[in-house]
């Protein structure tokens, strides 16, 4: 079957087709962050970054995990090339199957211990592949999702591809559970065993290969969207989106890369920076930990954190991951019903406020069982606002661009906002958390005032709800709430 023969009772793309193929490869792709992310904390500093303090290794191996989010705008620019000019599906399936052979190999690695700073070296050029691959993935599942999509469904459609982050999530961390769960624990369950650390965190890795099977099998039997398919015979198609996508959209880049700004910090505060605050020792057990293996602590240089078993932990975010899940469904359904821009201003509000609460929430407590209500009780809060936030962003990025330069457009977008989020959050967090001894006051602060550009940015943006995908670009403006809010030159 091909597009060409589609009809409008027989689409190109069966829904179930579209949902699977958008939702399967964001899910890998997230599968492979929290793999990593997980491993950034509690192995590779010890692994492939020794250096003597626990902070300095940390800040290292969390360097290398956003030295992915510097190669994705690489990707995007690839990737976004030759799906605009060559169709989607060749690209989906080409960035699907270069993550999952770096996912796969560097659950092969050696360590430090064995090949010394080449583990390093090696670990970081996989990691620089995983995030140019990561570049054209996003785009291109939301695509398939939005470009496929019944008319006002947009939004909706494109809750699916999103659902990959929650997903990902629950799979990744049940898997290192399990693994974790199944290993002698000489110090308890509540810590990663000597096997773990050993090999046991090698299988995550090379149990992404099963799902990347997976997910290429569905993909292979996609075809091209009739959006993509109508401009092609239109001729309407460029040799460079690129370039076209900056000299004509460069405001839509900008607006589209700090719209969201906010959501990437949020989703990396969430996961990565919660684990490591979440789990590292307070300084009291530190300092007993210290005194009972005979070796010197000073409590001066000492950055704190709440104290919580890794496996206590990650199944507290596991139950607000659920709620990230649940409200990312949600908000398509509300972005279609009263537009993407006035539900995101209203989320956006609420995380600056949210940024505000971290030392209400995360603080130690006299009660350790109320330490741990306050506690939940943050991640829940925290991934609700995520899933209102990242749900609505599978329709909005690509609703900016016109059908040629609309998978370069998003995936530029997207990953630029990557490097000023993604990348950054990690290394500022932890700097922040040092700099505050131990509090995450600074850090929810820095949180506030990314959604603060955030903000900005979408009370500048055009309301996309109501745009036809075959007139974006052609109208010498969009009209928001009855007003003109951007202008494009007519074409």
């Amino acid at each position: 079957m091909t597009s060409a023969t589609a009809t409008p009772s027989a689409p190109a793309n069966p829904r179930s087709r579209v949902i699977t193929a958008s939702l399967i490869g964001t899910t890998i792709e997230f599968y492979d962050f929290y793999v990593y992310a997980t491993a950034a904390v509690l192995v590779f500093p010890a692994l492939f970054f020794p250096t003597g303090n626990e902070t300095t290794s940390l800040l290292a191996s969390f360097a290398v995990f956003g030295a992915a989010m510097v190669a994705r705008p690489l990707g995007a620019v690839v990737f976004g090339h030759f799906g605009d000019r060559f169709g989607r599906k060749a690209t989906l399936v080409t960035s699907l199957l270069t993550m999952g052979i770096a996912t796969f190999v560097i659950g092969l690695l050696p360590t430090v211990n064995e090949i010394g700073v080449w583990a390093a070296v090696f670990l970081l050029v996989l990691r620089l592949a995983q995030g140019f691959a990561l570049g054209g993935e996003w785009s291109g599942a939301a695509l398939v999702a939005t470009e496929n999509a019944p008319a006002g469904k947009r939004a909706w459609y494109g809750t699916f591809p999103q659902l990959g982050a929650p997903i990902g999530f629950i799979i990744a961390n049940g898997i290192f559970l399990a693994i974790n769960f199944s290993l002698p624990h000489p110090d308890g369950t509540a810590q990663a065993s000597d096997a773990f650390l050993a090999w046991g965190w090698r299988i995550p890795f090379l149990f992404s290969a099963v799902m990347v099977i997976v997910g290429l099998w569905v993909r292979l039997r996609l075809v091209e969207s009739d959006s993509f398919t109508r401009a092609e015979k239109k001729g309407t198609l460029r040799k460079f989106p690129l370039g076209l996508a900056l000299r004509r959209y460069w405001r839509r880049l900008i607006l589209g890369t700090f719209i969201m700004l906010a959501t990437y910090v949020l989703f990396y505060l969430m996961t990565s920076f919660t684990l490591s605050y979440g789990t590292k020792a307070t300084t009291d057990a530190a300092q007993a930990a210290a005194q009972a293996a005979g070796t010197p602590f000073d409590p001066a240089t000492y950055v704190p954190g709440l104290g919580f078993g890794y496996t206590d932990f990650v199944l507290m975010q596991i139950i607000g991951v659920v709620f990230f899940g649940i409200f990312t469904l949600l908000s398509g359904p509300v972005a279609d019903a009263i537009g993407r821009r006035r539900l995101l201003l209203w989320v956006t509000a609420a995380i600056i406020v949210f940024g505000l609460t971290f030392t209400v929430f995360l603080l130690p407590q006299a009660d350790p069982k109320f330490t741990g209500a306050l506690v939940q009780a943050f991640l829940v809060f925290g991934f609700v606002l995520m899933g209102a936030t990242f749900g609505p962003m599978g329709a909005v990025l690509p609703e900016l661009f016109p059908t040629e330069v609309r998978y370069t457009g998003s995936a530029v977008s997207y990953n630029v906002s990557s490097i000023l989020g993604a990348a950054l959050a990690p290394l500022v967090a932890v700097a922040l958390w040092a700099a505050a001894d131990g509090s995450p006051g600074l850090v929810g602060l820095y949180l506030s005032a990314m959604a603060v550009l955030t903000f900005i940015a979408l009370v500048l943006s055009p309301e996309t709800k109501d745009v036809d995908y075959e007139e974006i670009g052609r109208a010498r403006r969009y009209r928001s709430s009855g007003r003109c809010v951007l202008g494009e030159p007519p074409r």
